[in-house]
């Protein structure tokens, strides 16, 4: 596999960015010979804990389809670049990936501010993103691939299953601050009082990327479940916050049985560099989990293992994601027999792949797929036990039925409409394809 960084110096953080420099082998090879594949993650920072595996993944999904003989009879080659948790530097980078690099595609992002600094950038230049990620929704671009959970697709689940199954009553919903876990919020929270949870059964808290003093919250969530009404967590907490977070949980001796979490942002990545005997039953809800009994998730854990030389290394939910993104993108490819932008969109509605959990995956016209949804409980060995699955494939929902402004819109990029933010009261597109926030 030929890899090429292109990770620069850039003001303060051209110290951390200079140094992973070396990480990297830089072979180039001749433009008209390789397609170019731009791989945007953070390796370093405070999404690193999760982000750098995801390089990895799309590593080796470039150097097994070049192992298939390429794609339009060309080799793949990953152009890797850290933009460092920092959110202008994924701007930047992506700017860079694309006229500088000259990727075809580009794979990458974890949190939503991130995409969201990418979003104009990639629309600008009319290039491609593959998001791999579980996200808020209320947003469809033409240039964006969601391939992982919209909030139906996982927070809306989680929630049914925490109130159908466990009986919870009380609603704690902790997240980072940033868009990703308050847009979710406001849609849970209008969403549990359709139900009709009460405002005094909902508390919300949000602490900074990175918080790590977590006592006096885990205090407060254990005093809001002494109501004595079943209380469970709702997490949107991301990164390496997610460490002392758990910890401190087990510290206060919060357990799954007196107040469960369930996260969105925890897997078997974050869990490996945990003590998780503490955290037994708590749950995580993904569209995947390693777990999954399937021969497809068998030949991919076997594949990653020899890839990485290290038999510990776990799998998780966005690599799926990416493998599924991965398979579309060169299905589409090669069905419009190009990588041009234009081409690979009007391509890829309708484009079906098999997923890691036993059935496929479709790429839906709003350019979302379709998803199963499992909920799984904490092991000790770090691995989930899947509680919970849907029966059928839920397609993913650009906007919430839950949110006043959202309800009626829809993302359809095929006439046609050939908008991501349709209005089927008025007819009407609304000109921007995001939301923002």
């Amino acid at each position: 596999m030929k890899l090429k960084s292109i990770l620069k110096p850039v003001g303060a953080l051209g110290i951390a960015c200079g140094l992973t420099l070396s990480a990297f082998s830089t072979h180039a090879q001749d433009d008209e010979d390789t397609i170019k594949v731009g791989v945007l993650h953070s390796l370093s920072g405070t999404m690193a804990i999760s982000e750098t595996t995801l390089k990895d993944t799309v590593e080796m999904l470039v150097e097994e389809q070049n192992k298939k003989g390429g794609l339009l009879g060309k080799k793949l080659e990953a152009v890797v670049v850290d933009p460092a948790s920092d959110w202008p530097l994924f701007a930047e980078r992506t700017r860079e990936l694309i006229t500088q690099e000259d990727v075809d595609v580009i794979f990458g992002c974890w949190t939503s501010v991130s995409r969201k600094a990418v979003l104009p950038v990639i629309e600008e230049l009319n290039g491609l993103l593959f998001y791999p990620v579980q996200y808020e929704g209320e947003e469809s671009s033409r240039n964006v691939f969601y391939t992982g959970a919209a909030p139906n697709q996982q927070a809306i689940p989680a929630v049914d299953y925490l109130m159908n199954d466990l009986e919870t009553e009380r609603w704690v919903l902790a997240g980072t601050d940033y868009v990703y876990p308050r847009t979710t919020n406001r849609i849970l929270e209008a969403y549990l009082k359709s139900k009709g949870v009460a405002d005094e059964d909902i508390m919300i808290n949000y602490t900074p990327f990175g918080h790590s003093d977590w006592q006096n919250i885990v205090s407060e969530i254990k005093r809001f479940g002494s109501a004595g009404k079943k209380t469970a967590v709702v997490s949107t907490i991301n990164g390496d916050a997610n460490v002392p977070f758990y910890r401190e949980l087990g510290n206060q001796g919060v357990s799954s049985t007196d107040i469960p979490v369930v996260a969105f942002s925890v897997g078997e990545e974050e869990l490996s560099g945990m003590d998780t005997s503490p955290l037994v039953g708590h749950m995580s809800a993904w569209n995947y989990f390693m777990s999954v009994d399937t021969p497809q998730n068998e030949e991919f854990i076997k594949t990653w293992h020899e890839f990485t030389g290290d038999e510990d290394r776990v799998t998780n939910d966005p690599m799926e994601a990416h493998y599924i993104g991965f398979n579309m993108w060169v299905k589409a490819v090669e069905k419009a027999k190009s990588t041009d932008t234009d081409a690979v969109v009007d391509s890829i509605v309708g484009v079906e792949v098999p997923n890691l959990t036993g059935g496929t995956s479709k790429m839906l016209a709003n350019h979302h797929i379709e998803k199963p949804v499992l909920i799984g409980e904490i092991q000790e060995d770090g691995q989930y036990f899947v509680v919970s699955q849907t029966d059928d494939l839920v397609p993913g929902d650009a906007w919430s039925n839950y949110l006043e402004g959202s309800k009626n819109l829809i993302g359809d990029w095929t006439d046609p409409i050939n908008c991501g933010n349709y209005n089927t009261v008025t007819e009407e597109c609304l000109g921007s394809t995001a939301m923002q926030e």
